[in-house]
């Protein structure tokens, strides 16, 4: 597990630390830099696709002279170890101790996803180990493969989508053209197949959130760009659950290695269900072209702050920051 990112000149990053559980959720205004944060982490997995002219604080000068460094601190079972990329005018570089190895490979499995409702619902041409892309994209293909491969899984997901989603009782597949898949969902009442198509952007981002939880082997390290975006409230709380899912697996009776999730949200109300875990909460703050993050639990005098307020209505008031600025 990762345990903080420290960053120096990358992008609105100019030099802040982001402090990391095995569940994270950031919350600030937009250009706060939480994707930023994610970018950095795909950054240090694959360095040299990143050229220091596209990652470099703006308007650092000159060039020449300018550096970029994202220091990445282990946790267990990698206590003490760090891995530090570097950018400069020269090269890309990463640096490690003796156990880099190990943790390199965790980074390059490590997915960024940012749902696309048109990614989602696209038929998929079968392939052997078809994986979820990073738009949601492969999800027809995913699906087929854990009916196959894991039918218990299967079906479990199916329960589980029925408490999600009353109205639909089963995830059905159909064959547009040959070696292609779609699915669709089928409704409790009068078993009608509705296609993927014709599904609200909120219940496609739903069961792809739910599908990531019963993967038997999910990404170590996932980063989620709002997985509450376009759900009702109340399914939020789901959405929830399944973030806990996926990072404590023993809770929920699943025997896989625990996955670090980090994820991003602008909804007071998702927040809120994460008030009596300040300490996996971070605040994004923005100051002038400057971004920071501080640990909800380490603001002084939180407890007293918090009371007995909905957490989301207390950060919408500013009082914690992480909020739009007026000029």
């Amino acid at each position: 597990m990762i345990e903080s990112v420290q960053f120096r000149n990358f992008r609105i990053l100019q030099d802040t630390t982001l402090p990391l559980g095995l569940l994270t959720l950031i919350v600030g205004a937009n250009g706060s830099g939480k994707s930023t944060a994610m970018q950095a982490l795909h950054a240090v997995a694959c360095p040299r696709k990143w050229k220091l002219q596209q990652i470099v604080t703006a308007g650092l000068q000159p060039l020449e002279t300018a550096t970029v460094e994202v220091i990445l601190h282990w946790g267990k079972p990698h206590e003490w170890v760090t891995t530090t990329a570097h950018w400069d005018y020269g090269a890309a570089r990463v640096t490690g101790g003796p156990e880099i190895q190990d943790v390199h490979a965790q980074l390059t499995k490590l997915r960024i996803y940012t749902f696309d409702a048109a990614a989602i619902t696209a038929p998929v041409h079968l392939e052997h180990k078809i994986e979820l892309r990073e738009d949601g994209g492969h999800l027809a293909g995913v699906l087929d493969r854990l009916r196959d491969e894991e039918p218990e899984r299967f079906e479990a997901l199916n329960e589980e989508l029925g408490r999600w989603l009353p109205e639909f009782d089963h995830i059905l597949f159909d064959t547009p053209d040959s070696g292609r898949r779609a699915f669709l969902l089928r409704t409790r009442k009068g078993h009608h197949k509705i296609p993927a198509n014709d599904l609200s952007h909120g219940i496609l981002f739903a069961l792809t959130v739910l599908t990531l939880t019963y993967l038997p082997a999910p990404p170590p390290i996932i980063c989620l760009e709002e997985p509450d975006r376009g759900i009702h409230p109340r399914l939020l709380r789901r959405i929830q659950d399944a973030l806990y899912r996926l990072s404590y697996p023993e809770n929920f009776g699943e025997t896989r290695q625990p996955v670090q999730i980090l994820a991003t949200t602008h909804s007071p109300y998702f927040l809120d269900l994460f008030k009596d875990h300040p300490e996996e909460i971070v605040i994004a703050h923005k100051v002038g072209q400057e971004a920071r993050f501080e640990r909800l639990s380490d603001q002084p005098a939180i407890a007293e702050i918090l009371g007995d307020a909905p957490l989301g209505e207390i950060w919408y008031s500013g009082i914690l920051g992480g909020v739009p600025v007026e000029p």
